[in-house]
């Protein structure tokens, strides 16, 4: 199998762990199917075996200073 995409323009992608993902419902009050979707056979999920009902964050650093990192969450379907 060929491993994800490492590109300057390909934000950081991980597939957050039961715990997180209790935790992030918790805290923001959000539902999974309130989440954007994201395919199990994206490339960028390739090496990080998302299966469906997983939940990604992707982490980009935020065009107005390049410091500041923001999150945005995706939820894996089929």
């Amino acid at each position: 199998m060929a491993e994800s995409p490492e590109h300057i323009l390909i934000p950081k992608h991980e597939v957050l762990s039961e715990q997180e993902k209790e935790k992030f419902f918790s805290e923001s009050g959000l539902k999974s199917e309130q989440l954007p979707k994201i395919h199990a056979n994206d490339a960028v999920l390739r090496d990080k075996e998302a299966e469906a009902g997983d939940v990604v964050r992707i982490t980009r650093k935020s065009d107005v200073d390049k410091k500041t990192e923001l999150a945005y969450y995706r939820l894996v379907v089929e």
